[in-house]
């Protein structure tokens, strides 16, 4: 379960990527701003913390896409929502590739670390931070706001727990040394224990917003081990000789591993030369199993250098 394009709201494009805000931002930003007026002097202020998060949040993704485009992935689209932001990044099938363009976003939020504590520096310097008579006491409860946030991402998104960015680096690391279906396996069995920590946490302090994350990192969980699993029957499928992935140059497996979307039943792709022997649906493009790209039946066919699998 991820945000999408649905309901959403185009922002701008930076560098090839669109920016996306869900509209559901805006009922908990009005929700989180309106509970706290009693912090700063105004509420304005409350309104530019909020931003803030935004924007850091934003640099994060940022981190994640560009970094996956250095390594040759597809990265296109970062969908904004009140957990936080989401980088549709499709990085090389390799475990090198993906651990680069899952670290580059914490990395984001470790370089900010050292820009809050100068900033910090700066203010107590030139005296803006002196006694509650301070020119701008609200801009140095800001910027300590923001420092606390940055470093509370930093620690969250740096938790093992798949599909949190320290879930998916445990993936990475995991697949140098089990490949890639099992480290996938493994990663989403640690998250589902630490589902259950977040749970007991959300209970202990009665705390709303964990109680919805542990929902969130447990669809995705199950949705992983799903994926994991499948990825473990492909590897272990007879390759279709004759075809390769136009991405990842990967064989596809012979047997009915593709999903129909309008019967939901399972057909081989390649055997009925993209049409479903259910129901007749026909598809313009074949999804590759492996990197998720794919292309024509007439593309498959005509990249011949095919890759060996690891699973």
């Amino acid at each position: 379960m991820t945000p999408t394009n649905q309901g959403s709201i185009r922002l701008f494009r930076f560098a090839g990527i669109d920016l996306y805000l869900h509209w559901s931002w805006f009922l908990v930003a009005f929700y989180e701003i309106s509970r706290r007026t009693d912090y700063y002097t105004s509420p304005a202020w409350n309104v530019l913390e909020y931003m803030a998060l935004f924007s850091l949040v934003l640099f994060h993704e940022f981190g994640h896409s560009l970094a996956c485009r250095q390594v040759g992935g597809f990265a296109n689209r970062i969908v904004l929502w009140p957990l936080g932001g989401v980088a549709y990044v499709q990085p090389p099938q390799r475990p090198g590739a993906t651990l680069w363009s899952i670290a580059a976003g914490p990395l984001v939020n470790v370089i900010l670390i050292p820009v809050f504590l100068l900033l910090g520096k700066l203010m107590h310097v030139s005296g803006v931070a002196h006694g509650e008579a301070q020119a701008a006491p609200d801009a140095h409860k800001l910027l300590q706001q923001m420092a606390f946030i940055n470093i509370g991402l930093l620690i969250f998104n740096l938790l093992p727990i798949y599909p949190l960015d320290g879930g998916q680096i445990l993936r990475s690391l995991l697949w140098f040394l089990i490949g890639r279906a099992r480290s996938l396996i493994a990663a989403t069995i640690i998250g589902f224990v630490g589902v259950g920590a977040l749970v007991l946490l959300a209970v202990a302090i009665q705390s709303v917003w964990i109680g919805i994350m542990a929902a969130f990192i447990l669809m995705n969980c199950w949705g992983g081990l799903r994926y994991g699993l499948q990825l473990a029957r492909t590897a272990k499928a007879q390759r279709r000789a004759g075809f390769a992935c136009p991405a990842c140059r990967t064989a596809p497996p012979m047997g009915a591993f593709w999903i129909c979307g309008n019967c939901r039943k399972p057909f081989d792709m390649f055997e009925t030369q993209a049409v479903c022997p259910h129901c007749g649906a026909v598809y313009a493009t074949a999804p590759c199993l492996e990197c998720g790209s794919g292309g024509s039946i007439g593309q498959w066919n005509a990249s011949v250098q095919v890759l060996p699998l690891t699973s």
